[in-house]
């Protein structure tokens, strides 16, 4: 390449670049231009929107302002209206104020002249007084030499004789209260008895304190005495019950106070005999095997008694105690079927009263637990058994109510009195129980002695089996409210002296009689 067209090819570079700077100029200045134009147009329009918004806002402005004067005139105006309400009713009340004033000066003058006036009546009154207290002393003086008794010896007579009168009105009411309420009373606990004497009949099983075992033949007999009498000795000794054997056909009569002991001995003097084998080491062997088959049977007694009264939680070894009783008697009643009894009379009862029935079957239930161990430990059975219950975690109540069912300990709750009803009840029934003719006329005869003991009683007899004392006495002596007194008397001697089943009931009876004769 030559120098000349280097040369031409340079220049023609820096024109161009030249050209190209010219036109960039150009171009920049334009838009330039352009941009200050449109920055003018954005001002002016910026300032007319600015002018019409401040005319639109003074427009709003004028508007608001007008609208606040109005409210404002319109709150002025109700408030200046209730001003004068307010106005006006303060000036009634004034005026009423003033009337009330008016009124109350003139009570107060009308009230200053009663006062004067009842002053007045005061003076008179007092005046009056003195005189009546003048005249009053005249003739208590008058009276005092009238009567030769001083004031305080007429006081005391006249205390006595209203004291006397007060007595008499006493025992009347006391007879009239007393007949209501044991009317009512009668009729109430008759009804909730029939009630549940109806809904409960139990068996009664008579038994003794002795028990006959049959024998195959009189041969038997020799055999159980044994050589120089070893079986027998053996037999006794296993047991703790005497054998008797007399001229008795065919039977050996076995006698003991514990009945578990007795039933023992029945059962393996049975099982003996049936075997053949009769000889001391196997008496020995049979004895305690019947003990222990017992000791089941004895538990399995106590849980069905409890289960059949719905009774549960009971501890172990009282339901051991209880199942005891099955071989207990009490006047020949079956105590494990009286306490079961018990138990069900008390129950239905408790339901009658509204009361807590499986509470009151509980009691019943245990109530004669005591009489399975009295022949081991001193003491009344109601006692023994409410200690024994309380060592084995019974409530509090049941057992307040064992210990109480026989009044050893007071009785404190309608339970306790519930169980002392169930319990008479179930002895008191028609079969329930036994007793020995000398023990029920020495009965008899306490009885007619205590009513005869009592002054003004002609005569006296016991019927009902002892269950209903009638006491006449002489009218000439013993007026109505005296035989009310003597009876509850009668009654007190015979709960503080007698022991007795159930209830007795005490019937004095006062009668005038007037005989005359006609004659021609």
């Amino acid at each position: 390449m030559t120098t000349s067209m280097i040369v031409t090819a340079v220049v023609a570079f820096a024109l161009g670049c030249g050209i190209s700077f010219w036109i960039k100029g150009r171009i920049q200045s334009q838009k330039v231009k352009a941009a200050d134009d449109e920055a003018a147009r954005i001002v002016d329009e910026a300032r007319r929107n600015a002018e019409s918004l401040l005319k639109e806002a003074n427009v709003e402005a004028k508007d608001r302002l007008f609208v606040m004067k109005s409210e404002f005139d319109t709150e002025t105006k109700e408030t200046r209206n209730e001003l004068k309400k307010r106005e006006r009713r303060l000036i009634q009340k004034e005026e009423h104020i003033d009337q009330k004033s008016a009124e109350q000066e003139k009570k107060e003058k009308e009230f200053g002249q009663r006062e004067r006036s009842i002053t007045k009546k005061e003076d008179r009154l007092k005046k009056s007084q003195d005189q009546y207290d003048q005249l009053i002393e005249e003739q208590k003086q008058q009276l005092e030499r009238i009567s030769t008794l001083t004031a305080e010896q007429a006081k005391d007579l006249l205390l006595r004789a209203m004291e006397n009168e007060a007595r008499y009105e006493g025992a009347k009411m006391i007879k009239r209260i007393e007949n209501e309420a044991r009317e009512e009373a009668d009729k109430k606990a008759k009804m909730i008895m029939s009630t549940a004497i109806q809904r409960y009949a139990g068996d009664y099983v008579a038994e003794r304190t002795v028990s006959v075992v049959q024998l195959p033949s009189e041969e038997m007999k020799g055999r159980i005495i044994g050589r120089e009498g070893r079986n027998i000795r053996a037999l006794e000794a296993a047991t703790g019950i005497d054998l008797i054997i007399d001229d008795t056909p065919e039977a050996v009569i076995l006698s003991g106070f514990n009945p578990v002991r007795r039933e023992v001995a029945r059962q393996s003097l049975s099982r003996l005999i049936s075997d053949g084998r009769i000889h001391p080491a196997r008496i020995e062997d049979v004895v305690k095997k019947v003990s222990k088959e017992l000791d089941g049977v004895i538990k399995e007694a106590g849980e069905q008694a409890a289960f059949d009264l719905g009774v549960h939680g009971i501890n172990g070894e009282l339901v051991k105690y209880l199942g005891r009783l099955k071989f207990r008697t009490s006047y020949a009643q079956n105590v494990l079927q009286h306490s079961i009894e018990v138990g069900f009379l008390c129950g239905i009862m408790a339901n009658e009263l509204g009361l807590k029935s499986k509470v009151a079957r509980r009691m019943g239930l245990l109530h004669d637990i005591g009489k399975a161990i009295d022949h081991e430990v001193e003491g009344p059975h109601a006692v023994i058994g409410s200690k024994l219950i309380k060592k084995y975690g019974e409530s509090e109540q049941v057992v307040h109510a064992v210990g109480a069912h026989h009044e050893d300990i007071p009785p404190t709750s309608v339970y306790d009195l519930l169980v002392q009803a169930a319990d008479s009840l179930s002895g008191a029934r028609p079969g329930a129980r036994k007793e020995l003719l000398e023990n029920y006329i020495k009965r008899l005869e306490d009885l007619e002695g205590i009513a005869n003991a009592m002054g003004g009683v002609d005569n006296a007899y016991a019927i009902q089996a002892g269950r209903e004392l009638r006491v006449i006495v002489e009218s000439a002596k013993v007026s109505d409210e005296d035989a009310v007194l003597m009876s509850r008397d009668i009654v007190k001697k015979i709960e503080e002296s007698m022991t007795f089943p159930g209830q007795i009931k005490v019937t004095v009876i006062r009668e005038m009689r007037a005989v005359e004769y006609a004659n021609k």
